[in-house]
């Protein structure tokens, strides 16, 4: 989408003109002209969720009786042509605007009537023979279609993105677990030496962090799926007809493959936006979940000579523009950064979600801005993590072996033979004097070798 700020269009006078190419009306240049407030704009994903909306819209319509086959046909052509990307110039609302994302609504209803009109005349704009509030917006409010258009936005993008990704991150989490499985090393609790186990246990951990991801953006579809189009205005319905609505989003929900269906409750699906706040609590639970990952992964690569160096990840670029030959985990760092973004966003959600002043929420377009950025990010950082970090993760089975023998929590395998006390005079001497357990407890001859043996391979 471009960019472009207005203020570059701006006459002697400061006033902003209407470039002649626009295909937006006389109330987005009110919005730009009275909002230009950044240069943060809606997700193309969103506004094409506004013209599947549209397209729809003007069939049912036309069905209904209540618009004539050609408007109705221009109207659907013009929104086709929206959602195969030909106007994405043209979507120029900044997010902060008007709560109910009104401006931006209208962005869209008046290109879609531009375009329509266009079809019919051969001349670009006006209201005639088709109008941008009264044939394209037939039906609809900002206050029902805003809110459909976020649930409709966010819940494609995490089926068709975020999902495949984080199920490429399990997957690949998952074959390392496997290719791991036999790589013995030392478990850490509080930062300290614990008892051994498994590189492969330590991964399948994360595999399951992977899953569990998934199956949290599952249990928020059924909230995303219902939409409050047909609520209209404040959710009693005015000026929409008694089908509209169900017939509407019925056939939205055959062009997304998605089932949507009419909100329980209009009044609940207009004022609140609980489903928003939900499913961004469940990317922020992932984001979560692959800092953790990407956080472990960082140190059990650390080194390469003077860390944990249990792993080796792939080198991608060089890490310093002054120490040669050293290189970052580039990838894991991404993530964690884009983890934060993440967490940050929900922030937002959270505090907009507050902002349900009786009928309705009037923080929609920062919701929806932060909603869709989450997914994403999620969705790309998920995907490049998978692909440029994970996959190309090598065990250094000698570190993890290294690391074994030298830990003190060794001794734990000793209390059921020789009791707590002992074993931690055992694992004190071995500290005092630099020696491993094995060492202690051969040179001092507690037990014989072969069931030091026995008991330290725990």
């Amino acid at each position: 989408m471009s960019q472009t700020a207005f203020r570059n269009e701006k006459d002697s006078m400061g006033v902003v003109r209407v470039p002649a190419s626009a295909y937006y009306g006389p109330q987005t240049q009110r919005a730009v002209e009275n909002f230009p407030i950044g240069d943060l704009r809606l997700p193309l994903e969103f506004i094409r969720a506004l013209a599947l909306i549209k397209r729809s819209a003007a069939e049912v319509n036309r069905r209904l009786g209540l618009l004539e086959p050609g408007p109705a046909e221009a109207i659907a052509t013009a929104a086709s042509e929206i959602l195969a990307g030909r106007f994405d110039d043209q979507f120029v609302i900044g997010v902060f605007q008007t709560g109910s994302g009104t401006s931006t609504h209208m962005n869209v209803n008046e290109v879609i009537a531009s375009r329509a009109n266009e079809i019919l005349t051969g001349t670009k704009g006006g209201k005639a023979p088709v109008h941008p509030n009264d044939h394209v917006n037939l039906g609809q409010s900002s206050n029902d279609t805003i809110p459909s258009a976020i649930h409709i936005a966010a819940l494609v993008a995490i089926r068709k993105r975020l999902v495949p990704s984080l199920a490429r991150l399990h997957q690949a989490l998952a074959d390392k677990a496997r290719e791991f499985a036999g790589v013995r090393k030392i478990g850490r609790t509080h930062l300290q030496d614990a008892v051994p186990m498994t590189l492969g246990q330590e991964f399948s951990g994360y595999a399951r962090q992977a899953e569990l991801a998934l199956e949290r953006l599952k249990a928020v579809e059924p909230r995303l799926s219902e939409l409050a189009l047909g609520g209209t205005a404040v959710g009693t319905g005015v000026n929409a007809h008694p089908q509209f609505a169900v017939e509407t989003i019925a056939m939205v929900a055959r062009e997304t493959g998605i089932p949507f269906k009419k909100a329980e409750n209009y009044f609940e699906a207009q004022a609140a936006r609980d489903a928003a706040v939900e499913a961004s609590g469940a990317l922020k639970t992932v984001a979560v979940s692959l800092t953790k990952i990407a956080n472990d992964i960082r140190w059990l690569a650390s080194g390469p000579r003077c860390g944990l160096g249990e792993i080796v990840i792939p080198s991608l670029q060089p890490g310093s523009s002054i120490m040669p030959g050293k290189v970052n985990p580039v990838v894991p760092e991404a993530v964690l950064q884009v983890a934060a973004q993440v967490v940050g966003n929900d922030t937002t959600i959270t505090v907009s979600g507050q902002a349900g002043n009786f009928e309705l929420n009037a923080m929609l377009p920062v919701i929806a801005y932060n909603l869709l950025q989450s997914i994403d990010l999620l969705a790309a950082a998920a995907r490049v993590f998978a692909e440029k970090c994970v996959a190309g993760i090598v065990a250094n089975p000698d570190a993890c072996a290294a690391f074994i023998e030298q830990s003190l929590a060794l001794a734990t395998g000793l209390v059921p033979r020789i009791g707590y006390d002992r074993a931690a005079a055992v694992a004190q001497k071995a500290y005092d004097s630099g020696r491993t357990i094995r060492a202690v407890l051969t040179e001092e001859r507690i037990l014989p070798e072969e069931e030091i043996d026995q008991l330290l391979d725990i």
